[in-house]
């Protein structure tokens, strides 16, 4: 007997039909919808409903390397930090992104081009990507990672020149927030004649979602940096189409893996809009990294289901590159153990799920694509808003984006207190005994290092501070 033949058997599926059963479920309820990301989210879609599709078509992925595993290096001592970018590298990384932090608190204490190579040495810039995050640094940085390149025009560099997440998440610039911006991009100009290929601004949306803030509005922010960064490298000197091809954009990536798929989705429909209103072709380069804010110190391990799926996420949304923290990130440093289990996942995503052998593997879904055309109206909304009230420094400075995301953070932690939201291992199904958690314990010692101080006075702004979600719960953890 077919399979068409055992079906006549029964009934037609029909939406009335579910409704009715939902209905008697729900004893006369009016069914539910879900707020995710900032947008409205029925239980059921059809056809009719999915909308036109708003995502461009992605392109072919490399079906041996879909896309960069990339991981953190922020050890604070130069030494250290070099034993464990190249153990990432030859662990299954294929990029490595360098946290620059002098006082060695938040990251590599360095403060020269000479501390640069010792932390690179022997790392193959032609073979590796380095990528930077240095905040007011960046410029610095920039120049430090470009002199242990030594001027090799196939290096792969990212200098991820991001001052507008710097003066988000600190609330204040050393200096005239304008004025980084045209060093930055002055730095990066004189830059792109050595490295042409190199990856200049990183165009993030980050800093609002590690704050408590919805997708929408982390889309808003990415894309309104975009803007201001392409703004700011056609007055250094390129062409519009050369700084568009040379931003990347970054995004979060969290437990809600519907979420993140459709995001990143979104992201690239706002990006070619951008584009195609500038009159440039640019294809969209997407740096996704995982949640700090959805790591718990309760029960850790629990941190390696939330990194997984978000990995997943952002895998089948198609991110270029991914870098996964570890779970034992909301404790301490990273001992070997943690870093080499995110490089796993990573890994098992690629060759064992086999996530990058199909392009684009949420296409078609009716919720998915749904949810990617709210997304991308409501990230385009949010955008809107920041441009009319003068750009990102003005919208910045106003306070209006650091009380929406106040306002979602306070909405998502009362969820979590009367489990409307719940939290594996926090909220619900609590370990009482949990297995210890491997953290290195390490002594921060400070150098040496130019002042990121720009003449004039300083921008402020009511700051973006991270969060975790699980802070409320962990009274003795």
């Amino acid at each position: 007997m077919t399979a068409d033949a055992l079906a006549e058997d029964f009934p037609p599926a029909t939406r009335e039909a579910w409704a009715a059963l939902v209905e008697k479920t729900l004893k006369g309820q009016p069914l539910p919808e879900a707020k995710v990301g900032g947008v409205s989210v029925k239980a059921l879609y059809t056809a009719e409903e999915n909308g036109a599709s708003v995502v461009p078509v992605l392109p072919a992925r490399d079906v041996e390397r879909p896309w960069d595993v990339r991981t953190s290096i922020a050890h604070p001592d130069p030494a250290q930090a070099n034993s464990e970018a190249l153990a990432d590298l030859e662990g299954g990384a294929a990029s490595i992104l360098l946290r620059v932090d002098p006082t060695g608190a938040a990251g590599i204490a360095i403060g020269s081009a000479e501390a640069m190579a010792r932390v690179l040495d022997q790392v193959e810039p032609e073979l590796a990507t380095i990528a930077l995050d240095a905040g007011f640094l960046g410029p610095k940085a920039a120049d430090w990672l470009a002199v242990a390149a030594k001027a090799s025009p196939a290096a792969k560099l990212a200098f991820h020149l991001d001052p507008f997440s710097a003066l988000a998440e600190t609330g204040v610039s050393p200096g005239p927030l304008e004025a980084h911006l045209i060093s930055a991009a002055t730095v990066s100009a004189r830059l792109t004649e050595t490295y042409p290929d190199a990856s200049l601004f990183l165009a993030s949306g980050r800093v609002v979602h590690e704050a408590g803030g919805e997708a929408a509005l982390e889309l808003g922010f990415m894309a309104a940096s975009a803007v201001a960064y392409a703004k700011a490298l056609v007055r250094g000197g390129l062409t519009m189409d050369q700084a568009f091809q040379r931003i990347t954009l970054g995004l979060a990536a969290d437990q809600d893996y519907f979420l993140t798929i459709a995001k990143l989705r979104a992201a690239r429909a706002i990006w070619v809009r951008i584009v195609e209103a500038c009159g440039v072709s640019a294809p969209a380069v997407i740096e996704v990294r995982s949640s700090e804010r959805m790591l718990s110190r309760m029960d850790a391990w629990t941190n390696m289901l939330r990194l997984t799926v978000a990995g997943f996420g952002a895998a089948a949304g198609g991110a270029d590159a991914i870098m996964l923290g570890t779970f034992t990130d909301a404790l301490g440093h990273s001992a070997a153990l943690a870093r080499r289990q995110s490089r796993n996942a990573q890994l098992v995503l690629m060759d064992e799920a086999g996530l990058g052998r199909v392009t684009d593997p949420a296409g078609g879904a009716w919720a998915i694509e749904a949810l990617t055309d709210q997304l991308a109206r409501a990230g385009w909304a949010a955008f809107q808003a920041i441009e009319a009230e003068g750009g990102l420094l003005a919208s910045l400075s106003s306070g209006r984006i650091a009380a929406e995301a106040a306002a979602s953070l306070a909405a998502r932690r009362a969820a979590l207190a009367d489990k409307t939201e719940k939290m594996i291992g926090v909220t619900v199904f609590p370990n009482a005994d949990p297995t210890p958690t491997p953290v290195e314990a390490i002594t921060a010692v400070g150098v040496e290092a130019p002042s990121p101080r720009l003449p004039g006075p300083d921008s402020r702004c009511p700051p973006l501070m991270p969060v975790r979600l699980a802070e409320p719960f962990e009274v003795g953890a």
